[in-house]
C-alpha cells in the first residue's frame, strides 16, 4: 500500500483527494495548518515543521495543495501569498531533499491562472503557452511551479506540476464544498438564499469571463493517475475543454432555481485586473493517463447548489 500525504488536506479539493486516493488502496495521511482531528499538523510557513513531518512519515507520493487560493485575496496581502504559495512549496521541496526523499512523487497544485493574459489564437492553452499573470496569485503560483522544475533539474526531485482550470463541487466526507467566495459557490449559495426568502436578488460581478469548469471529483481522478503515470518534472493541464462564461454558469443556476431570480451587478464584485479567457488543452494529460471527464457540468452545479439548500 502507497502512502499518500495531502498538505492542506482539510480544504475543498484536498477531501476529494483524500477519498479518491483511499478508493485507490492509498494510505493517506492529511495535513492541516491548525490542529484538527483526523490530521496531521503541519503549516507550510514552518520548515522545521514540514522536515518532522515528512521524517515520521516519510510518504511515497506528497500532494502539495496547501495554499491561499482565492484570487481576489492576493491583492489584500500579496506578501503571504508569496510566502505560502511560493516560499512554501520551496521549504517543502527542500525538507525532502534534505531528508533524501528521491524516491518520492511530490505533486505541486498549480493553476490556470499563470496563463494569465491570453489571447483567442492562443487557445485551447497548451502548456507551451507564455505565462503573462494577472494577479499576485498567479505570480505566487508561477514561483511554485518553477520551484517544481527547478528541484527536478538541480537534484533529482521526483516533481509533476499540474496547472488545474476551475474545478468546482459539492462538499467531500473529508472536507467542505466550494467556499462561497467562488463564483460558482456564491451563486448557488444566493439562488439557495432566494428560494427560502431570505435575499431578494443575486449580487454579480462581471459576466463576461471564460472559464473551463471540471468536476473536482474529476479533477483529483486526474491528479492521482498523473503521479501513477506522470512524467517526472513535466507540467500537465487539467480541464474539460470546455468554455463557460460567468453569464452561462449563472443561466444554469437559474435554471435550477425553484423561485424568481433578479440579478443586480455589485460594484464591489469587479477585479482590479481579471483574466478574460481561460480555456484548457489536456490533449498532452489524457494521452499519458487515458483520463476524461466523466461529469457534467450541469451535474456539478446541481449538486453544488443542493449543498447550499442544506445549509442555508
Amino acid at each position: 500500500m502507497k502512502k499518500a500525504l495531502i498538505t492542506g488536506g482539510e480544504g475543498f479539493v484536498g477531501g476529494h483527494l483524500r477519498a479518491e486516493l483511499e478508493d485507490n488502496g492509498y494510505q493517506v495521511i492529511s495535513t492541516s495548518r491548525l490542529p484538527k482531528d483526523g490530521f496531521v499538523k503541519m503549516d507550510i510557513k514552518n520548515y522545521e515543521e514540514i522536515r518532522s513531518v515528512l521524517n515520521e512519515h516519510k510518504p511515497d507520493v506528497i500532494f502539495h495543495l496547501a495554499a491561499i487560493a482565492y484570487v481576489p485575496s492576493s491583492w489584500q496581502d500579496p506578501e503571504l501569498v508569496y510566502e505560502i504559495n511560493g516560499l512554501g512549496t520551496v521549504k517543502l521541496l527542500n525538507a525532502a531533499r534534505s531528508l533524501g526523499l528521491l524516491d518520492t512523487i511530490v505533486q505541486i497544485a498549480g493553476s490556470s491562472e499563470e496563463y494569465g493574459l491570453v489571447t483567442e489564437n492562443e487557445t485551447p492553452i497548451k502548456e507551451t503557452n507564455p505565462l503573462r499573470p494577472l494577479s499576485p496569485y498567479a505570480i505566487s503560483k508561477i514561483s511554485a511551479d518553477l520551484a517544481g522544475y527547478q528541484h527536478f533539474k538541480s537534484w533529482g526531485i521526483k516533481t509533476i506540476r499540474t496547472r488545474a482550470f476551475n474545478h468546482e463541487g459539492p462538499e467531500s466526507k473529508y472536507g467542505p464544498a466550494r467556499g462561497d467566495e467562488y463564483v460558482t459557490s456564491t451563486f448557488a449559495k444566493q439562488v439557495a438564499l432566494i428560494e427560502k426568502g431570505k435575499q431578494d436578488k443575486i449580487m454579480v460581478g462581471d459576466l463576461t469571463s471564460i472559464r473551463d469548469f471540471t468536476d473536482v471529483r474529476d479533477t483529483v481522478r486526474a491528479y492521482r493517475l498523473l503521479i501513477e503515470k506522470g512524467e517526472y518534472g513535466e507540467v500537465y493541464n487539467i480541464g474539460s475543454g470546455k468554455g463557460y462564461t460567468i453569464q452561462q454558469v449563472l443561466d444554469i443556476l437559474i435554471k435550477l432555481a425553484k423561485a424568481e431570480i433578479k440579478v443586480e451587478v455589485d460594484p464591489k464584485r469587479l477585479r482590479p485586473s481579471d483574466v478574460k479567457l481561460l480555456l484548457c488543452d489536456c490533449s498532452k494529460m489524457k494521452k499519458i493517463t487515458g483520463w476524461e471527464p466523466e461529469i457534467p457540468f450541469e451535474k456539478t452545479m446541481e449538486d453544488l447548489l443542493n449543498y447550499w439548500r442544506k445549509v442555508v
